[in-house]
């Protein structure tokens, strides 16, 4: 879009100022559509213009939201205006006349979901959920907009408000969720709907900008849309072609609705976001009438309504100021204070009545399932309620030396299809890497378009997508237990999603084999160093390392039991041995005695080990004697979360000490008088050859160790 001086942009705004919507008006709305056969979707009720309130009631709802989200950033001082402004008109219309949802219960599992993904904007979220009833969004609450110990903070986070269902910021992040969340119904419904009762029933909106489209990951998370057949999925792209640089055609030209058209969405083009709602609600209605996930580009201005501002990036990232925001209120004929709420608006916005109808509804029906199909009920209810079954842990089985010694990507194999079989939410798959990730569920098929009750999932080459959408799985319900897996070296593409997994507490389960130089032959750009130390590092991140099958097993326990934090499992490709000393009880203190002296008792040095290099550790200790101890340190972060006295118990102050792990050492100071590892990229040969090269072998061990004692 082009640039416009100041006085084009007053006449063009004060043309729009107050209008009665005006259907002859009303801009083209295109709407590409395939002659295949259109599938009923049984609650794709028509949104409509209200008959019982005026079209003038209606747009100062929208310019409600609007004044709301100026206020705010101007009172915080911080904040982006402009997205609010333009993207209003389809907010108001998702949440107030779209959208299935109760503001009383935020968690009611057959509402509707709503992501921003262009979380940046989240004034216009924040807005529409106290417009709409939402408890945990008060007036105050808006006024405190991002200021300390606020529940509006400055991006979407669903651990701090109630009724955020993910939290986003970077970019393309929340689109990817949104493909998760909308996949994780359509698994839903084709496992427990019936033909006469379908109890799993919603959709999933979203709105994204010109940054989410520009982003890679939102292509990777689209083309899965499409590839499933995620009918229930709509986004909103709101095409303002402004960025923080300045006009997106500096760097930003592609003509999105043709990409996304190619991956096999239905795409519809509304021209008008600024005024014409009707086309928004027929867009709305033409995306529930098709199969296909549904693109809505909504051509909007950023900063609607401001003289001097809109349609720059000057709205974009910072308040109006009072002057422009006194100029805005002149243009749009806003006589209402700051933070003022008309009656009418109040009255008419609120959606708890109606939400709360639905649920009651809802409920109803599901008792009635619960009558006719009680044991489909049993494991839909665990998913909803994230109660497991009694006993699910049983399921994961237990090791001796004599049992045959494989990799831990084996073990784990072992404990994911053991898990699928004892936890109806278990769900996942890998980022085309199945056959050495071992990340097969034997007893279920693949989730595709037309199996969607089947649980392995393929997320193909697309591990940063991948990363998103398993969270998004893991944040639907609380009894999903979402995983999914890669090479360990890759997670470096899908760093971003697992971050946001540690900060908003999604409890995903990160499988990544491959966790050392021990991947040999492939060499250094396979090899992972220093990834162990990273996820340790990363705040609310379990980082598990196991060394057998019984720590693998541990593991997997605790992993499944986390339901506020994400786990990382890093799995070898080389054979381990089962080792004696090893437990799933050990594994849940973090670190623990495997040989030699038990806790508590004196010992005269202790070799800490990890994963492979475990064995090492208690092949040294033995060689040092009856007073040497061997640690296993599956979990740091497992380990400090001890009292004080257990972990003196381990690794007592004073008492020579020496860790050794394939990565490196950064951070085993901490522990450790010398750590033994790999502090630079690995190197292409058999990774038997590449330890001893490398110095990472019991005698290194054991050779420290002395030079301590």
């Amino acid at each position: 879009m082009a640039a416009m001086s100041a006085a084009s942009m007053a006449a063009l705004n004060t043309s729009f100022a107050g209008q009665r919507l005006n259907k002859a008006a009303a801009r083209k709305v295109s709407a590409k559509v395939t002659t295949r056969a259109v599938k009923p979707v049984t609650r794709a009720q028509a949104v409509a213009a209200p008959a019982d309130v005026s079209s003038e009631t209606v747009m100062d709802c929208v310019n409600t939201i609007r004044f709301l989200a100026i206020d705010a950033i101007n009172k915080s001082n911080s904040g982006h205006p402009g997205l609010p402004m333009g993207c209003a008109p389809m907010g108001y219309v998702i949440y107030r006349e779209a959208m299935t949802h109760n503001p009383k219960n935020y968690q009611w599992f057959n509402r509707d979901r709503f992501v921003l993904s262009a979380g940046h904007g989240c004034m216009l979220q924040y807005s529409l959920m106290h417009l709409t009833g939402y408890p945990s969004v008060s007036n105050d609450d808006l006024k405190n907009f991002r200021q300390w110990d606020s529940v509006t903070p400055g991006h979407p986070e669903n651990f701090i408000t109630n009724g955020i269902e993910v939290t986003t910021g970077p970019l393309g992040m929340g689109i990817c969720n949104a493909v998760g969340l909308a996949m994780a119904e359509k698994h839903l419904a084709g496992r427990f709907n019936k033909p006469d009762c379908e109890i799993v029933d919603h959709y999933t909106y979203a709105i994204m900008g010109d940054g989410c489209n520009m982003e890679g990951m939102s292509g990777e998370g689209a083309s899965l849309a499409a590839h499933w057949g995620l009918g229930k999925l709509i986004a909103f792209y709101d095409d303002n072609s402004i960025s923080i640089d300045g006009h997106t055609d500096i760097s930003f030209t592609e003509d999105v609705c043709a990409r996304y058209e190619a991956y096999g969405w239905h795409v519809q083009h509304v021209q008008d976001g600024n005024t014409d709602l009707d086309a928004i609600r027929d867009a709305i209605n033409k995306a529930k009438a098709d199969p296909r996930p549904s693109l809505i580009k909504v051509t909007t201005l950023i900063g609607y309504g401001s003289p001097n501002k809109s349609n720059s990036h000057d709205v974009h990232g910072a308040p109006l100021g009072a002057d422009e925001t006194k100029a805005t209120r002149e243009n749009l004929d806003w006589k209402y204070e700051p933070f003022e709420v008309p009656e009418a608006v109040s009255k008419y916005m609120d959606c708890s009545e109606k939400g709360e109808a639905a649920e009651a509804a809802w409920n109803k029906k599901f008792a009635e399932y619960k009558e006719k199909y009680p044991e489909d009920y049993e494991e839909l209810n665990s998913i909803i309620t994230g109660e497991l079954p009694s006993g699910w842990a049983d399921a994961l089985p237990e090791f001796t030396p004599e049992d045959a010694g494989v990799a831990t990507r084996i073990h784990s194999q072992t404990m994911l299809n053991a898990l699928g079989s004892a936890i109806p939410g278990f769900i996942g798959g890998s980022a085309d890497l199945a056959p050495s990730n071992m990340t097969l569920m034997k007893q279920f098929g693949d989730f595709q378009k037309d199996t969607p009750a089947e649980r392995n999932v393929r997320y193909g080459v697309r591990e940063h997508g991948m990363g998103a959408i398993a969270n998004g799985i893991a944040l639907h319900s609380p009894g999903f237990k979402s995983y999914c897996a890669t090479f360990f070296i890759f997670s470096d593409y899908m760093r971003s999603a697992m971050r946001i997994a540690a900060l908003s507490g999604a409890p995903t389960l990160f499988v990544m084999t491959h966790d050392s130089i021990g991947v040999g032959e492939d060499g250094p750009t396979h090899q992972p160093i220093e990834h162990l130390a990273s996820f340790r590092a990363m705040p609310g991140m379990l980082m598990m390392r196991p060394a057998d099958g019984n720590e693998t097993a541990g593991a997997y326990q605790i992993g499944v039991e986390q339901t506020d934090r994400p786990t990382t499992f890093a799995l070898s490709r080389q054979v381990v041995p089962n080792l004696a000393g090893t437990s799933r009880e050990g594994v849940r203190k973090g670190a623990y005695v495997v040989e030699g002296p038990a806790a508590g008792e004196d010992c005269d040095c202790i070799i800490i080990g990890t994963g492979t290099e475990l064995s090492l550790a208690v092949d040294a200790a033995k060689e040092l004697g009856a007073k040497a101890r061997a640690v296993s340190m599956p979990c740091w972060e497992l380990f400090e979360e001890q009292s004080d006295e257990y972990k003196a118990s381990i690794l007592p102050k004073g008492v020579p000490t020496v860790s050794i792990e394939a990565g490196s050492t950064f951070g085993w100071s901490k522990y450790a008088d010398i750590s033994i590892g790999r502090d630079d990229f690995g190197a292409s040969a058999p990774a038997g050859i590449l330890y001893k090269e490398f110095g990472i072998t019991t005698e290194a061990a054991v050779k420290a160790a002395k030079s301590l004692m």
